[in-house]
């Protein structure tokens, strides 16, 4: 397994890691199979989108905004049910292919990171298995 470390610096963000992923993947040396991501957090997530338009990021995040807000009726006394419903709508793993040694993604696909209750310091686990 490999582990990459991620800083977020606001309560909700999302981080492009595309390019961290693949020079994990190219460290193992699996030309063909498949790469597992997951999220050890319960108030953080991972999910392939558009990378190339910085405002569907913005929208996304409006949206999750709008539809689960920071401020209701939630009886989770932390003050961040808003951040674990969230997380949970965006997943906690991606399971993506890899061929020739690299990740395949669409044209304008890229890997994110989801922070729902930053900033934090946050982990993102690997498992590369070969084909």
């Amino acid at each position: 397994m490999i582990e990459l470390k991620v800083t977020t610096h606001r309560r909700t963000e999302f981080i492009d890691i595309t390019a961290e992923v693949q020079k994990a993947v190219e460290r193992t040396g699996v030309r063909q199979g498949i790469c597992v991501l997951f999220v050890p957090h319960t108030t953080a997530a991972c999910t392939v989108n558009e990378h190339a338009d910085p405002d569907v990021v913005r929208d996304i995040l409006s949206k999750l905004g709008e539809l689960v807000p920071e401020d209701d009726r939630y009886r989770h006394v932390e003050g961040n049910a808003d951040s674990h419903i969230k997380a949970t709508l965006c997943g906690a793993s991606e399971t993506l292919l890899i061929e020739n040694g690299r990740i395949v993604l669409g044209t304008w696909q890229g890997i994110f990171f989801c922070e729902f209750d930053g900033p934090r310091s946050r982990k993102v686990w690997l498992q590369v298995i070969g084909a």
